[in-house]
């Protein structure tokens, strides 16, 4: 169970991160990619930190981690300085992909798939989203 400090130093991360990646992130992975923060998760002693991204609008996502692996200290400094007035100490990052969405698109991909083919049973079907 994650204590209050560590949701807020996650939060702060979290927030503070996004922004660092807006700024910098076209130096170091390009314009293409969006890459956005989902999440971030430290550990009990705040001296660990694990990035969760999402990649969106490129085929290779793992370039994306490795061009970020290869500029973290550019990333760390940057983010950094915008935390100086809130934390002494800046956990060490790593960089994760989250598959949430990728996931999520998947799953209604076939449920599309299901009910265009009607494949789906009656009572179902009246429960579909409109969109």
């Amino acid at each position: 169970m994650e204590s209050k400090r560590q949701r807020q130093v996650a939060e702060l991360i979290k927030r503070n991160f996004s922004i660092v990646l807006q700024q910098e992130g076209s130096y170091i992975y390009g314009a293409q990619p969006l890459v956005t923060v989902m999440d971030v998760q430290v550990s009990p002693d705040l001296s660990v930190g694990k990035v969760y991204l999402s990649i969106w609008n490129t085929d290779n996502k793992q370039a994306v981690i490795l061009q970020m692996d290869e500029e973290h200290s550019r990333l760390k400094s940057a983010l950094a300085h915008r935390l100086k007035r809130h934390l002494r100490r800046l956990p060490d990052l790593s960089y994760f992909m989250d598959e949430t969405l990728d996931e999520m698109n998947k799953v209604d991909t076939i449920f599309e798939r299901l009910y265009s083919d009607d494949q789906m049973p009656e009572g179902q079907q009246a429960g579909k989203r409109d969109e």
